[in-house]
């Protein structure tokens, strides 16, 4: 897979990633003398400001454990928000988003101007692309559900 905002550039066994998203880079390197080499450049071609070491980007939380030499990322203040946004802050969690089995199909949707009427305050289509962008990016373990509700939706 190919994306076009994210460049790396290797330096014997160094190597660094520049991830670009609109007007913001993120910088992450194997190598401490690399990311400041690359910086410098940066701030004599361009323009920019150093926000240090970043703990947010795009919604999601990364976390770092560097005794340990672990990097995670988190949305789990992202999930929080769409669930509030969703008016389901106080559902259930579970270890699966769907159960083996389990079958979503058109059936399902709303049939009587009552349950038609109730769900114009859940914008479904809103609410799957929400689950969509989290599971592109930190959640892959909710893609499967994610593709099936999507595929109802349409």
């Amino acid at each position: 897979m190919v994306d076009e905002c994210v460049y790396l550039k290797t330096s014997g066994s160094d190597f660094i990633f520049l991830i670009l998203y609109v007007d913001d880079i993120l910088l992450a390197s194997s190598s401490v003398n690399l990311l400041h080499e690359t910086k410098k450049f940066l701030s004599m071609n361009f323009d920019m400001k150093d926000l240090g070491e970043a703990s947010y980007v795009l919604g999601i939380e990364i976390n770092r454990d560097r005794k340990r030499c672990l990097l995670g990322l988190s949305q789990q203040s992202y999930i929080s928000k769409i669930l509030k946004r969703f008016e389901m802050q106080n559902c259930s969690t579970c270890d699966t988003p769907m159960v083996k089995g389990d079958k979503l199909n058109k059936d399902q949707c709303p049939k009587t101007d009552l349950e038609r009427e109730e769900m114009k305050n859940k914008p479904y289509a809103r609410l799957v692309g929400s689950l969509m962008y989290a599971q592109v990016c930190t959640r892959p373990d909710i893609a499967f559900a994610s593709q099936h509700a999507f595929q109802i939706s349409i």
